[in-house]
């Protein structure tokens, strides 16, 4: 029993001393402080929902004496169509709702490949195809069926060769004006 009373004291006296010699220890030194600019932070823009059809995009650029911060909101025009598609056949308006989709290209080329086209002007089945037969015009732009359909004019591809050369000529300007 001595000697644990001996041990004990012996740590007690061990960690007392320690604890004064830092106490009377001062340090001097200097401090350099070194702060960093404040970050550029993009915006965040949230999207919890799926039936939104909003995209945000946000970036940032930061260097030692500039940031620069922007967000922007895209909006996916499919997406709205889908949406307002289904409430049209949710209000049992099932021929306008297919209408509706047969305003994209996509959507367009499936129909008519699964022998069942766009319904037109009130129009549905055979009738629809033979009205698509004859306003070739009326079909989504970007459909694969178009040109099929459409008689080509010589006048409208000499448009296009005029075209062609007044955006070389406004290419040919821009770079002159740039250098």
């Amino acid at each position: 029993m001595k000697l644990l009373l001996t041990i004990l004291f012996f740590f007690t006296l061990v960690a007392t001393v320690t604890d004064v010699k830092a106490e009377t220890n001062t340090v001097s030194s200097t401090v350099v402080t070194n702060s960093t600019p404040p970050t550029a932070n993009a915006p965040t823009i949230m999207n919890n929902n799926s039936d939104i059809c909003k995209l945000g995009i946000g970036a940032s650029v930061q260097n030692n004496v500039l940031g620069l911060a922007s967000g922007y909101v895209v909006t996916d025009e499919f997406c709205e169509t889908l949406r307002a598609s289904r409430a049209m056949y949710q209000y049992g308006m099932k021929v306008a709702a297919v209408a509706l989709l047969c305003q994209d290209p996509r959507v367009w080329d499936s129909m008519l490949d699964a022998g069942t086209p766009c319904p037109a002007e009130g129009l549905i089945g055979t009738e629809a195809a033979n009205y698509w037969k004859e306003n070739p015009s009326k079909i989504p732009v970007g459909s694969k069926f178009r040109d099929d359909y459409t008689i080509v004019v010589k006048d409208e591809t000499q448009q296009g060769d005029f075209d062609a050369l007044k955006n070389f000529g406004l290419m040919a300007l821009t770079l002159f004006l740039i250098l």
